[in-house]
Parts: structure tokens; sequence; C-alpha cells
């Protein structure tokens, strides 16, 4: 046990000192302070020390140096019992500090205010994070507080142990602010590589805030919890059972598909991260009925994302089958009643969540890879018809919805699409042919189209094999990445069969 006998306290939240400080006071714990943090413990009626005074070092440099001084580190770091530092103490007439309270500039909240260079750089707080760090690597005689939310644990302890602290109490605190002062550095070395453009930097570090723990990850018997570069998910559940690591995972995979929708519009049905139904039609309920038709099997107990409010006639047919999530932008009030009948239905609030321009991280043992997103918005001028017959405009709008569709679903990838809605889709095959052969027999077996079929693959066909067996099926026109060496053959074998064929610029896996 330590007994606390002297604190210093600089904090920028000052909220919720008054309680502390009566502790505080009752403990007969010397106070020393700086700036606004010394004012406002004056303005609450309690003694405390100014630190220029207590240093006999004034502020200096606008407040940028305050406590920085071989008194405040030295009374931070010295080990107690240990002889050569209470010599060099005594020597200098340096005193002991028991308990440290700071918390930090707000970085992270003027990052989010936009607010100007010069402004954020102001805020890159010095003094805090260096007696955190201090305080941290002497947590066997020195407390150090970093939060306003550890303050009722730190009065706990002084009361439970008569002005005492613990050492396990003060060690798990050392691992908080260690923590602390790594995510402030890590928002700052963000902060620099954007505005230097360079993400790809020798050292790499990335930080996030817990957001809940999961019961358990993948499986059951694998840990998992779910982590926001921000405070907050901009996603809000309304209804149902807590979300798993699997539901999240879904729950991202259908966003992702649903924002690259055109706005307000379309519906997105997934199962295991893999989209089974895609409608992008403007009426909801056709988008909605369309896109199950797509694979109802598959559908089932999947989650089902709408780029749109969730209304009451919408709520009634999305209760008609058993569905895991229902993600909405917002839901009327009528419609949230029809769906919570069901007790466990996920009903999850997507009003506020838009696609970032921030990077994918995929890792394995100690070793992550990391790339940006797909996030191209496709047009026209990204594609090149190659084929002699041309496609009417109905066509090439079915061509980019299908080719859209066909970079999230796991690679190898084939989407057959007829007005502007999924009609089978072909996913994670090794063989290209083979995702040909599936697409094609979930169309035969679901939707039953055979008219103005359209075909997109996420890679060029290395071989005549695969767009053979989609224009057999009924295709009229294929969609697919230049790139192969069979590039004219495939453009001579479209043209042999009256086949429209356009190729993309860009390719879009996804494994």
């Amino acid at each position: 046990m330590k007994k606390i006998k002297r604190a210093l306290i600089s904090v920028y939240d000052k909220k919720y000192l008054k309680p502390l400080l009566s502790i505080l006071r009752k403990n007969k714990v010397e106070i020393i302070s700086s700036g606004g943090t010394f004012k406002e413990i004056q303005k609450l009626k309690f003694k405390c020390i100014e630190i220029s005074k207590y240093t006999n070092s004034p502020e200096i440099l606008g407040g940028r140096v305050k406590t920085l001084h071989p008194k405040i580190h030295a009374g931070i770091l010295n080990k107690r019992g240990n002889k050569s530092h209470s010599n060099d103490l005594s020597r200098n007439n340096f005193k002991k500090i028991d308990l440290v309270i700071v918390n930090f500039y707000p970085f992270e909240e003027v990052l989010k205010g936009k607010s100007s260079h010069n402004k954020i750089i102001e805020n890159i707080d010095i003094g805090g994070p260096t007696m955190v760090r201090a305080a941290a690597k002497n947590y066997n005689d020195v407390v150090i507080i970093t939060s306003t939310q550890q303050y009722k644990e730190l009065m706990s302890e002084m009361v439970r142990y008569d002005g005492k602290t613990s050492q396990n109490f003060r060690k798990k605190l050392s691992q908080i602010a260690f923590n602390e002062t790594a995510y402030y550095d890590t928002l700052i070395s963000n902060y620099f590589n954007k505005i230097n453009n360079s993400y790809f930097t020798k050292k790499k570090v990335f930080c996030g805030n817990l957001i809940e723990t999961l019961r358990y990850g993948e499986n059951p018997h694998q840990r998992g919890a779910i982590y926001s570069q921000t405070n907050i998910l901009d996603i809000k559940q309304l209804h149902g059972k807590k979300l798993s690591y699997n539901n999240y995972n879904d729950i991202f995979s259908a966003l992702t598909i649903s924002k690259s929708l055109p706005i307000n519009t379309g519906t997105v049905i997934v199962k295991h991260a893999n989209p089974c139904g895609v409608s992008s039609l403007k009426d909801n309920i056709k988008s909605y009925k369309s896109a199950l038709a797509c694979d109802p099997l598959s559908a089932f107990g999947g989650i089902v994302s709408f780029n749109f409010k969730v209304s009451k006639k919408l709520a009634l047919e999305i209760s008609k089958l058993f569905l895991e999530v229902v993600i909405g932008n917002s839901f009327d009030k009528e419609a949230l009643k029809i769906l919570k009948r069901k007790k466990n239905l996920r009903i999850i609030d997507a009003s506020n969540f838009s696609l970032s321009s921030n990077f994918k991280f995929n890792s394995t043992s100690e070793n992550f890879l990391m790339q940006s997103e797909d996030k191209i918005k496709f047009s026209k001028k990204d594609f090149k018809i190659v084929s002699k017959k041309k496609p009417s405009k109905s066509q090439f709008d079915d061509l980019i919805f299908a080719f859209n569709i066909s970079r999230y679903v796991k690679s190898n990838a084939i989407v057959l699409a007829s007005n502007k809605t999924t009609v089978g889709i072909g996913s994670g095959q090794p063989s290209r042919l083979d995702s040909c052969r599936i697409a094609i027999d979930k169309m035969k077996k679901f939707t039953k189209t055979s008219v103005n079929v359209v075909a997109a693959s996420d890679a060029f066909f290395p071989f005549i094999d695969g767009i053979e067996k989609l224009i057999q099926s009924g295709v009229q026109a294929v969609i697919q990445p230049a790139g192969s060496i069979k590039d004219k053959e495939i453009i001579k074998f479209a043209n042999e069969t009256g086949t429209i064929l356009v190729f993309s610029k860009t390719r879009h896996f996804r494994h």
C-alpha cells in the first residue's frame, strides 16, 4: 500500500473535480496545479499550489512550457526506497509526487471539427502525455489517473485503504495510461500521414475505441470484440438480440454494397458476407421482392439492407421471412411496431452510415495486409465496348449494375442481371467456369429468367469456355475487365455469336 501525500492535477476536462478534491483534502493531500486547473480548484474553494510557485519557474511560451520541469518529473519518477534517488531529491530540495491526474488537450475533437492546421498543432499536448508516461512507468510508487471515469475508483480505493492505494490498482491504471498515450500519439501520427499523403509509412500504427466485447468470435471457441476509429459506431441497433461477430461482418458487407447503389434506392440481401440478391429498382416493394427472388433459399436466415426508409407496407413483406438482421435508412413508426413483434430480430438504423476513404486490413499471425478501399464510382467512360454489336442504354445500365455487384462477391465472381436486379450469382469458386455454372443454375432454379440477361465477371475470362457457357444459357451481353492474352479470342467469339462484349478498365477481385 502507498500513502498519497502529494498530488499534481492538470486536466483539460475539469468536470467532477469537487468530490475528488474533498477526498484529497480529507486525507491531507497537498495539491499542485497549473493554468486553468489551478483557477478551477481555487474557484471550488480548495487549497492548491500553483505550479510556477512550486517550481519557482514561470510558465513560458504562452503556456507551452509549464510542467516540463525537473522538480515535477523527479518528484514523479523517483523510486521510493532507492537511496541514490532519495539523495538526489534531498540535494535538489525536490519533493515526491504520489498522484498524477491528467487528461489531454482534445486533439481528437479538434480534428473532427475540421479546424485549421495551426489550431490542430496547438492542440497537440506535450506536457500531459509526458507526465502520464512518467507516472505510468513508476506505477510501483505513483498513481496515474487519465480519465474522469477513474475518479470514483480512486476515491473508493482511498476510502477503503485510509488514503492509500494498492499495487494492483496502480498497475492496472498504468496499463490504461500507456494505452491512452499510444492512442493519442497514433492520432497525431495518422494526422501527419494524411496531410503529407503518406499512408504506407515505414512504421505503421492504427488505433480504435472498444465498442463492445462480443460473446465470441466467428466460432464459440474464439474471442471477439468490435472497435471503431471513432468513439461510436455509425449504425444504431433499435431492437433484437445482441449482435454477434458474424452479424457485424455481414452487416458491414451488406452496407458496403447498399451504399454503392444510387441514393435512397436498392435492396441487398447477404448471407455469410456474400450477396445472394440485389435490386436497385426505384419501387421499394418491387426492389425487395426482386432481390429476394434471386435466391430465396439462401436469403432464409440472412441479412437484408435497404438503402431507404422502411415503410409499414415493406415491413409486412419482410415479416413473412425469417431474417437475422434488417437494416434501413430509418424506419416508419408502424414499420418498427411490425418488425419488433419478432423478439430476436435485430433492427439496425444505418441512416448515418457512409463509406469512408479509409483503408482495409487483413491479418494473419503477426502480419497484416493493408490496402485502400475499392470505392470507384462507375460511369460509362470507365468501360469500352469491344464487340460489333452495341448495347442499348438499358443493357449498358444493367451491365454496369452487374459489374458493380460483382466486386462485392467473393472471387471468382459471376453475376447475372436483368432490369437492375440480380437473377443469378456464382461466388467463391476456384474455377471461373464453376462460378458460371452456379450462377446459371440459380437463375434457372429461382428466377427462370431468359430474356435481357447480362453477365458480369470480376476478372477476365482466360478461356472461351466460361463466356460460351453464359451465352448458351441465354446471356446477351457480357462485361469483364480487359487484360488477358486471350482478349482477342474472346472478342472474336463474341462477334461470331452476336454477343455484346464490354471491357472494364479496372479489375475488382474480392478474396
